[in-house]
């Protein structure tokens, strides 16, 4: 039994070792490419507006639709009268 102690804190040191290394790159993986806030903001406004996510929208039916109602509503009012 004497002779396996020195196996085992091999493998231990070796493990150990293996251990440190996987948490530096770890720490490496969760590194942010933005030292403030507003640089992270802008390069987000900037990639959405990239998408055409902040176009106009493409369609004039709501407003249609609204201004169809409003001469609906003021012809029944004169109607009425």
């Amino acid at each position: 039994m004497f002779f396996m102690d020195p196996i085992r804190r091999r493998n231990a040191h070796a493990a150990l070792t293996s251990l440190e290394a996987a948490a530096v790159s770890a720490r490496g993986g969760f590194a942010c490419m933005f030292s403030t806030s507003d640089e992270y903001e802008t390069a987000l406004i900037s990639e959405r507006r990239a998408q055409g996510r902040y176009g106009r929208p493409g369609s004039r039916w709501p407003t249609l639709m609204l201004i169809g109602c409003g001469l609906m509503v003021v012809g029944a009012v004169l109607l009425l009268n």
